[in-house]
C-alpha cells in the first residue's frame, strides 16, 4: 500500500529543515570562526569537535532506539535539544573552550538524529524503499536553500548573524519532528547475532572502511573549501553557488538512484563514487583558478555523496536484521563523523605548512586506496561464492 501524501510531506519536511541547518553551518561556520579571530589551527579543531560526537553518539542512540523501539520519540528529543544548545552559541563569544563545549553539546544531538530518522523513514516505506531517494532529496533541497540563500545574504550583512539564521532553522526542524507518526511495527526486536559478529564479515568491514576513507577525504572540503575559495578571490555568493551546485547534483542523483541500483552492481557504483571523488579533489587541488573545471567537478558530488549514500542504505537494510537497523545506521553515521573529525583536525594542523594543493591531492590518494581495498575484498568474496 503506497504511503500517503501527508506522510510523504511530513518526512520530507523534516529532511528539508534538518539539512537546512547543515547547509548554513558547513560552508559558512569556518567564516564565522574566522570573523571571531580564530586561526586556521583552531578552526580545524573546532570543526572537528562537532564531528567527534558522531563517533559515539549515533551508536549510543542506536542501541537505545533498538532496545526500546521508541525511535521517533528519540528523534523528537534530539531535534529539540539541537535548538536548545544551538542557542548557547550566543553566550560564548570568542572563547575557544566555551565554543568547543557548546559545539560538542549541540552536535551530540545533531549527529544522533539522522541515523534514527533514516530508520524511521525506511520503517514507513517498508517494501517501497525505491521511494527513499524521492523523499531524501528534500534534505538536499533544504541544504541548497540555505547554502545559496545564506551566501547571497552574507554578502549583504555581517557573518555575525549566522547563528541567528541557524537557530531559526533548528527550531523549525524540531517542530517538524512532532508531526511525524511512529512507523508501523516499531518495537524492539531480538537480534539474531551480535553486531560485532556481523562487522567482522569481510563484505561489511571493507564497506565501512571504504566509507570511512571517503569521508576522511571529504574533510578538507567540508571544513576549508570556503576559506580556500575566499583566498582565491571568490565572492561569498559564488561560494554559496558552488556548494549549491554540488547539492543540486545530489538532488538529481537521488531521483535516479533506483535506476542505477537496478542497472549496476553495488561494487560498480562504489568504485565509481570513489574514483570520481578522487578526480574531484585533484581538480580542486590543481585547478582552483579554472572556474569551468571547478564548476564541473562540483557535480561529482552526485556520486561522492548521493549515490554512495543510496547504495549504503540498501546495503545496511539487507545486511542488518530488524533488531539491528538502528545500530547499523549508527555505525555508518559514526564512521562518517570519525572520518571527517580526524580529517578536519589533521587538515587544520597542516593547512598552512603543506598548502591546500597537497592536502587535496592526499585526499584524492585516500579515495584511490579505498577503491583498491574494496575491489580486492568484494571481488575475492564473489569469486569464493561462485
Amino acid at each position: 500500500m503506497p504511503i500517503s501524501r501527508t506522510l510523504y510531506w511530513q518526512l520530507s519536511a523534516f529532511y528539508f529543515f534538518y539539512f537546512a541547518v547543515l547547509g548554513g553551518f558547513m560552508p559558512y561556520w569556518s567564516l564565522y570562526l574566522k570573523q571571531l579571530q580564530f586561526d586556521e589551527q583552531a578552526i580545524g579543531q573546532l570543526m572537528a569537535v562537532g564531528m567527534l560526537t558522531r563517533i559515539f553518539a549515533p551508536n549510543f542512540w542506536g542501541y537505545l532506539a533498538d532496545s526500546t523501539g521508541k525511535r521517533i520519540e528519540l528523534v523528537r528529543l534530539g531535534a529539540s535539544m539541537v535548538a536548545v544548545f544551538w542557542a548557547g552559541i550566543f553566550f560564548v563569544g570568542s572563547h575557544f573552550w566555551l565554543m568547543a563545549a557548546v559545539l560538542f553539546a549541540y552536535s551530540f544531538f545533531q549527529n544522533a538524529i539522522l541515523a534514527q530518522f533514516e530508520a524511521v523513514t525506511i520503517g514507513h516505506l517498508q517494501e517501497q524503499r525505491p521511494l527513499y531517494g524521492q523523499i531524501r532529496l528534500w534534505g538536499s533541497l533544504g541544504f541548497i536553500a540555505t547554502v545559496a540563500g545564506f551566501g547571497y545574504l552574507l554578502d549583504l550583512i555581517s557573518v555575525k548573524w549566522l547563528p541567528i539564521l541557524l537557530l531559526v532553522s533548528a527550531i523549525v526542524a524540531a517542530l517538524c519532528s512532532y508531526i511525524i507518526p511512529s512507523p508501523p511495527h516499531q518495537s524492539s526486536v531480538k537480534q539474531k547475532q551480535p553486531i560485532s559478529h556481523l562487522l567482522a564479515q569481510p563484505l561489511l568491514w571493507s564497506f565501512f572502511l571504504a566509507h570511512f576513507l571517503l569521508q576522511l577525504s571529504h574533510a578538507p572540503y567540508y571544513s576549508f573549501f570556503s576559506l580556500y575559495l575566499e583566498e582565491h578571490q571568490y565572492s561569498r555568493s559564488t561560494i554559496g553557488l558552488l556548494w549549491s551546485l554540488g547539492v543540486l547534483a545530489e538532488v538529481v542523483a537521488f531521483t535516479q538512484t533506483h535506476r542505477l541500483l537496478a542497472k549496476f552492481s553495488e561494487l560498480q557504483l562504489i568504485i565509481a563514487c570513489l574514483l570520481l571523488a578522487a578526480l574531484r579533489w585533484l581538480v580542486i587541488a590543481w585547478a582552483v583558478d579554472v572556474p569551468w573545471l571547478l564548476w564541473t567537478v562540483q557535480t561529482f558530488h552526485a556520486f561522492s555523496f548521493a549515490v554512495f549514500h543510496a547504495v549504503a542504505m540498501q546495503f545496511i537494510f539487507r545486511e542488518f536484521d530488524a533488531g539491528q537497523q538502528g545500530q547499523g545506521q549508527a555505525v555508518y553515521s559514526a564512521l562518517w563523523g570519525l572520518g571527517v573529525a580526524i580529517g578536519s583536525w589533521l587538515t587544520g594542523m597542516v593547512w598552512v605548512a603543506w598548502g591546500a594543493t597537497w592536502i587535496y591531492s592526499l585526499a584524492a590518494l585516500v579515495c584511490g586506496v579505498a577503491s583498491v581495498i574494496i575491489m580486492m575484498i568484494w571481488q575475492g568474496r564473489l569469486v569464493q561464492k561462485n
